[in-house]
Parts: structure tokens; sequence; C-alpha cells
């Protein structure tokens, strides 16, 4: 059964998949595999369990590429995005014994650090649909560098926005950005002309002062950031009344606990790099079944 059916598994390009595939194996052999020569070549099959409970599968792609690379073979029970229960078979795989091996914790790595991710964005986007808050819930650039695309990518699984990609992706004007340029008003001004109508700008602020500047600068995006729950709700309120095409978002000091708090009919996007930083990862582990027969 694939696990490719999430239209989300369809976004990463199968040379990126090949990319990552290799690095993360090389990482993690380099040179020679000991262990290898007592496992030997013989087909053997291997069972992917999921050991923790309400688990929102995710990184089923990368899982499949990494044992691609070494020549093994992945059938999936369940599909990506599936809310997998304790103990789970959710998929099996099939290769040479050493081979099995060789992918066996790049693959685990990748697949439990996305389902945590997956998992708690599921979780918090449902706090946001019980409260019936039409707003998005969003992650970060907080991310593992290297890992960005599969941190992402489980965010996209889990039901919450991305935020920007990267730098490229959108402008983001900083309180630094803001100090180094010498306003809110010329910062967006010179940002404007580079990246013209193909970026969205979004700019940080401290105050209801400062967000009335931004997007009278022309901001898409303001960025309250740092703000009390009361305090945003006031300040989101003044601004989306005298400037009801920007988008305003919360940030700062959000956490899984708190987040209802932050919810308001004028805050567009709340995001918490919690989505990333200090959330669990699922457990899964892989258990070596007997060789497979000579006619599998």
């Amino acid at each position: 059964m694939s696990a490719s059916m999430h239209p989300v598994a369809h976004s990463v390009p199968r040379h990126t998949l090949t990319r990552l595939a290799r690095e993360w194996l090389a990482e993690d052999t380099p040179n020679f595999d000991p262990a290898g020569v007592c496992v030997g070549s013989e087909e053997a099959e291997a069972r992917l369990l999921c050991k923790s409970p309400r688990t929102v599968l995710a990184g089923c792609p990368f899982f499949t590429a990494v044992f691609n690379e070494v020549g093994c073979t992945v059938d999936w029970i369940y599909q990506e995005g599936a809310e997998l229960e304790v103990v789970t078979i959710t998929a099996v795989v099939r290769g040479p014994a050493r081979d099995l091996l060789l992918g066996e914790r790049p693959a685990l790595n990748c697949l439990a650090r996305a389902s945590g991710i997956a998992t708690r964005c599921s979780r918090l986007q449902s706090i946001a649909n019980a409260a019936g808050w039409h707003g998005e819930v969003a992650g970060t650039r907080k991310t593992t560098p290297g890992f960005r695309l599969v941190e992402k990518y489980a965010m996209l699984v889990g039901g919450a926005s991305m935020h920007r990609q990267d730098l490229s992706g959108m402008v983001m004007l900083k309180d630094n950005h803001v100090w180094a340029s010498g306003s809110i008003t010329k910062a967006v001004k010179e940002t404007r002309s580079v990246c013209s109508f193909s970026s969205k700008i979004e700019v940080e602020c401290q105050s209801i002062a400062e967000g009335r500047e931004a997007a009278a600068a022309g901001a898409d995006i303001v960025m309250l950031d740092n703000f009390k729950p009361e305090e945003l709700h006031s300040a989101a309120k003044v601004l989306k009344t005298e400037f009801p095409a920007v988008l305003i978002e919360a940030s700062g000091g959000v956490t899984p606990e708190n987040l209802p708090l932050f919810f308001s009919p004028d805050v567009d996007i709340i995001s918490l790099g919690g989505i990333t930083q200090g959330c669990p990862v699922a457990d899964f582990s892989l258990k070596v079944q007997k060789h497979c027969a000579s006619s599998m």
C-alpha cells in the first residue's frame, strides 16, 4: 500500500529526496560498516512499529527514500497523516539484512522527528478549530540546521502553516533590520524596491504606533511581537479597523498551553517556535523478522 496519497507528499521532488537520503546515509556510514559482516546479505523483512499513542504519521517519503537508496523496498500499511496508536505495525521493509540495518537509524530518526512535529501541529490546529478561530497556526524558522525541509513538511502534514520557508520566501523585517535601517518606513520602502510585487513584506512591531507605521508604509503583514493577550486583542482590533487589508500575526510567548489566550477575530496568524523547539519525537522502531522465503 502506498503512503504517497497525502497531497503534501507530492510536493517534494524525487531528486531532493534522493539528495537528502544520500547525505544522511553518508553521515551515518562514512566508510565501513563492520557490523554488516555478521548479518550478511540474505533477504530479510523488518516491521516498522509505532510505540507512541495518538501519533500523526509524517515523513514517509523521506523514510522510503533512505531505504530505496540502500536497495530496500517499503510497503506502507498506513498513509501519511494517519493517526496511529500503540503498538501499530505501520510498514514492512524488505531487502538484504545488512542493508535494512544500514538504513534503519537515518530513516527512523527522520520519521520520529517529522511525526512528532506533525502530531503537535495536529493538536494545536484541533485546539484552534474547537475554539472556532478562523486563523492559521504557524511555525517559524527556528528549525534544525540541515533538516528544515523535513520539519516544514511535517508542519503541513499536521495541518499547520509552515510560515516562510527561508529568507528568500518572504520578507520579514525584524527589530534589527529596523534599527540598522533607521526606521520602519525606510526599511519597507527599500525592501519593496528589491522584492517588488512578488513577495509579501512582514514587519515585527513592538507597539500600536509601530504597527501603524508599518501598515502605512505598505507592509502586508504586521507582527505584534511579545504582546500580552489582552494587549494583543486591543492592538489588533485598532489596526484591523484602520487597515482592513493588513494581516495581523501574533508571536512571542505563545506555547501549546496558552495558545487559546491569543485567539481573536482580528488576529490572522499565530506563530510559535514550540512547534519545532522542544517538540517531543514519536517513538518508532524497526524489528527484523525471519529471513524472507526465496519466493519473496
